[in-house]
């Protein structure tokens, strides 16, 4: 199976043959991956070296001449180091364009934290007007990435290195549920959902699995927690721990209910590692979910 990050190269690289509207904007990273590409379209492919300031105000800039910008980084070189850009050039101006980012919040440990953003999420919900996808296969970020380019809004795809082992059907709207059950709700998203399956093997709990996470699925939430007496749900996100709370509790605020955010925690963790270490340091891996979810709903 490709990753996530070459199914972009690939799937981008043909959106680019296939929509004269569409234009790449690097900042270095992949850059080596889209030689082919710069090379059939030298005038909508740029990359502007290690600028990620200038990533977004160039992406913006062409997002006003009518074009359909995808730019692409790190996620804490797309979204941390220009958030003023992001908030200015495209949200203060009414532009769109599509961020894609990838190094998830562990991805690289031993890039350390300059190359860590478990904030990335949290930080563009303070903005208004961002859709927000989060696939978990390579398969589902070729879907969700075409969903993104065919509109005019401001999107952001998240990437990772880690995936769920097998894709399921996505719009682009929405959660999908994948389990029924009476004793509470668990939301995964996008590449968490293998380790809450595996957690929530033989437990009576609802199972939502979620790969678009802004615009937040208030009904689908609503219709999985319409319990009797109270609603018990489990967030379980591949980023900052507690980014949806507020979100789900929103939904919920007429029923009576709890909610447990899971996610990276914000404690920094300062040896390399491996990925499968940090997934356990924070309470992310099958075992420590399940002792999570259990203690939570018991």
């Amino acid at each position: 199976m490709d990753t996530m990050r070459e199914r972009f190269v690939s799937t981008t690289s043909r959106l680019l043959d296939e929509d004269p509207r569409v234009a790449l904007v690097l900042a270095e990273i992949t850059g080596d991956a889209f030689l082919g590409a710069a090379g059939k379209h030298p005038d909508r492919v740029v990359n502007v070296g290690i600028r990620e300031q200038l990533l977004i105000g160039a992406g913006a800039g062409m997002a006003l001449t009518g074009m359909r910008p995808i730019m692409h980084t790190f996620a804490s070189f797309l979204v941390e180091r220009p958030f003023e850009q992001v908030k200015l050039d495209l949200g203060h101006q009414g532009v769109g364009g599509v961020l894609v980012s990838a190094g998830a919040s562990y991805d690289w440990p031993a890039g350390g934290f300059t190359h860590m953003s478990p904030g990335d999420v949290a930080l563009l919900d303070t903005l208004d007007g961002w859709t927000v996808h989060v696939p978990g296969h390579p398969d589902e970020a070729e879907t969700l990435l075409r969903h993104a380019v065919a509109g005019d809004d401001r999107v952001y795809v998240r990437l990772s290195v880690q995936a769920n082992r097998r894709s399921h059907p996505v719009t682009g709207d929405g959660f999908v549920t994948l389990r029924e059950g009476h004793g509470g709700v668990v939301i995964a998203v996008g590449p968490m959902l293998d380790a809450v399956l595996d957690a929530t093997e033989g437990l009576d709990v609802t199972v939502l699995y979620a790969t678009t996470v802004r615009p937040f699925d208030r009904a689908a939430l609503r219709w999985a927690a319409a319990a009797p007496d109270r609603a018990d749900v489990v967030l379980v996100e591949p980023y900052l721990a507690d980014t949806s709370t507020a979100a789900a509790n929103d939904a919920l605020a007429d029923l009576p209910h709890r909610v447990l955010g899971l996610g990276v925690g914000r404690r920094e963790l300062r040896r390399y590692g491996g990925i499968d270490e940090h997934a356990a340091a924070h309470g992310l891996d099958a075992e420590s979910l399940r002792r999570r979810i259990t203690d939570f709903l018991r």
